[in-house]
Parts: structure tokens; C-alpha cells; sequence
């Protein structure tokens, strides 16, 4: 079982920057591969970033490539997102997933993901 906590969002005026964290606890955080997704209410959820349990590989949908980072600490049990250029329809809700990682590419579908956190709101105003 893996567990996860999000933090770090917030209300920030378009351009400004954000710096989301998500941490583990369980075992085996070095073997899953983890995910940022953002959904706005009512709609389904949305890839943003994703990235494999080594770190050497990350994927990110197209209308954040250039503006946000995804990394990961194994030794914290962490995920990041930075946020830079913030738009205003960067306003969602964002959570942090995983997935068993090991012999698996790295997976952009939410219904991959086996473990979720509880989200983090974040507003970006024009």
C-alpha cells in the first residue's frame, strides 16, 4: 500500500510559479512510478507530467512542456511539480499518482494508476 500527500498549492497571479510536493509513505517508493494529474470539477481527470521510478524518464502533455518539472527525491519519498508561467487555465485541482513501476512503460492513463492522494487546488488568477 502506498499512501500519498500533497502540498503546495495555492493562489498565484498569472506568471507567477508554484511548487507542488507529494510524499509517500509505504515501501518500495524507488519501484512505482509517479504522476501528476489535474481535473477541473465535473470533467475527468488529465495527464500533466509523469515520471519513472528511476527519474531518468519523464513525459509531460503538451500544454505544460516548456513551463513545468516533474522530479522525484527516492531518498524523501517525494514528487515535485514546478509550476513556472502560470495560466490561468492552469486551474485545477492537482494530484499525485502512482504505479508499480519495474518492466513497465511509463503510463499517461488514469486508469493506470493504483494509488491517489487527496489533491491540491490550485488558482491562478489573470
Amino acid at each position: 500500500q502506498v499512501q500519498l500527500v500533497e502540498s503546495g498549492g495555492g493562489l498565484v497571479q498569472a506568471g507567477g510559479s508554484l511548487r507542488l510536493s507529494c510524499v509517500a509513505s509505504g515501501r518500495a517508493f524507488n519501484t512505482y512510478d509517479m504522476a501528476w494529474f489535474r481535473q477541473a470539477p465535473g470533467k475527468e481527470r488529465e495527464f500533466v507530467a509523469g515520471i519513472s521510478w528511476s527519474g531518468r524518464t519523464t513525459y509531460y502533455t503538451d500544454s505544460v512542456k516548456g513551463r513545468f518539472t516533474i522530479s522525484r527525491d527516492n531518498t524523501k519519498n517525494a514528487v515535485y511539480l514546478q509550476m513556472n508561467s502560470l495560466k490561468p487555465e492552469d486551474t485545477f485541482v492537482y494530484t499525485c499518482a502512482a504505479t508499480y513501476g519495474l518492466g513497465s512503460p511509463l503510463q499517461v492513463r488514469h486508469d493506470r494508476y493504483d494509488y491517489w492522494g487527496q489533491g491540491t487546488q490550485v488558482t491562478v488568477s489573470s
